[in-house]
């Protein structure tokens, strides 16, 4: 296992053409894009295994981050917390090692090729985690994200002492319209008339938008009404956003990325960020001037589905929490687990049953949104 401080281009050539048929969010402009960004306190450090006995070839993302240990607390055990921290500021805010992708979601967050070395891999990881979370005194090592694809992940991590945590989770959208207009017509008559009626609103208040590559110029807006958006959250609060992260975006050449841009006259009063994954579009984040509850978001949620489907986009991912609104849009809901453990073999049999403890997650139902869906209405 050999581990880099900084993705330079001999590795970053390597590491590419190892993921050449990955996803975006893994390869390394996507990196270049989040070093430019300077988000938070994350320090990376880049792994790559090469063990010529198996054939396997791997490569992972590792990073340290100050991160809530009671992220996805219920509101009144956040609000407890939020008291304790006017005394103690940094309580229950812990350095963690985590591998992963820090803005997004990956599964499973360590790639190996080929992919029937799996579990030779994960030793090599874990051990080398352990390692790291030793020699830079992190109390907690978190693999994240593991969706259904990823499940059999848990076992070897299991072996490792590593406790399987739900997280919240993901909403995807698959795509089979062949434009907004049919999208719409497949929709149940609840939530095509919902939906209509949202839009209407929002069109006789003047709001129109646009879709846009060249955003850098605007990044110190962007930037400022993600900051609107993320100041009123509700679910969970991680990663702090700069200017210099959205001038990253939009200024490396080989990152698809697009802005949809929303004005109400003549007022930009908004925006979601877009990242094209293969077949895949992301859903990255969303920002607004003022956060009111003025039916827009709604008005948002439903261009970016519309871009999806006029660029062919065969799935779209919509992210994390807004569940309601995106599920009456037709999002499906994708459940997420992460892997964690404690440095210390004295503490790990506690992390788990802790971390559950200080942590809720959402219990979410499917709609059914689409008339092909059972029990039609």
């Amino acid at each position: 296992m050999r581990e880099f401080a900084v993705l330079d281009p001999d590795l970053a050539s390597l590491w590419d053409d190892l993921l050449e048929d990955r996803s975006v969010a893994m390869r390394s402009p996507f990196w270049r894009a989040l070093e430019r960004g300077r988000l938070n306190d994350f320090r990376y450090r880049y792994l790559l295994l090469e063990h010529p006995p198996s054939g396997a070839r791997a490569v992972a993302v590792v990073y340290a981050i100050t991160t809530d240990i009671a992220i996805f607390a219920p509101r009144t055990l956040h609000r407890l917390l939020q008291g304790i921290r006017r005394v103690f500021p940094r309580f229950l805010l812990w350095q963690m090692l985590e591998c992963g992708t820090p803005i997004t979601l990956t599964s499973p967050p360590w790639q190996v090729v080929p992919e029937e070395q799996t579990s030779a891999a994960i030793d090599s990881l874990v051990r080398h985690l352990r390692g790291m979370a030793r020699r830079d005194r992190h109390l907690l090592i978190i693999l994240r994200d593991f969706e259904s694809n990823a499940e059999g992940w848990r076992a070897p991590l299991a072996r490792h002492g590593y406790h399987w945590i739900p997280s919240l989770p993901n909403t995807y959208l698959p795509i089979s319209w062949p434009s907004p207009e049919a999208y719409q017509a497949a929709m149940r008559s609840y939530y095509r008339s919902k939906l209509q009626k949202y839009l209407k609103r929002n069109r006789a208040q003047g709001v129109t938008h646009r879709l846009e590559s060249n955003f850098a110029p605007l990044a110190d807006t962007l930037c400022r009404q993600w900051v609107e958006v993320h100041e009123h959250a509700k679910e969970f609060q991680r990663e702090i956003l700069t200017p210099d992260f959205y001038r990253a975006l939009a200024e490396i050449p080989e990152i698809d990325v697009q802005v949809l841009l929303f004005h109400r006259g003549e007022k930009l009063v908004g925006h979601a960020l877009l990242l094209r994954d293969g077949d895949m579009m992301r859903w990255l984040y969303v920002g607004r001037e003022a956060s009111v509850n003025d039916g827009l978001y709604l008005y948002i949620a439903n261009a970016v589905v519309e871009t999806a489907i006029l660029q062919g986009a065969k799935k779209l991912e919509m992210g994390l929490t807004t569940y309601a609104i995106k599920q009456d849009l037709g999002a499906e809901i994708e459940p997420v687990s992460m892997a964690l453990r404690a440095r210390f073999s004295w503490m790990n049999p506690f992390v788990g049953w802790g971390y559950r403890l200080l942590n809720r997650i959402p219990e979410l139902h499917p709609r059914k949104v689409f008339k092909d869906q059972r029990d039609d209405g």
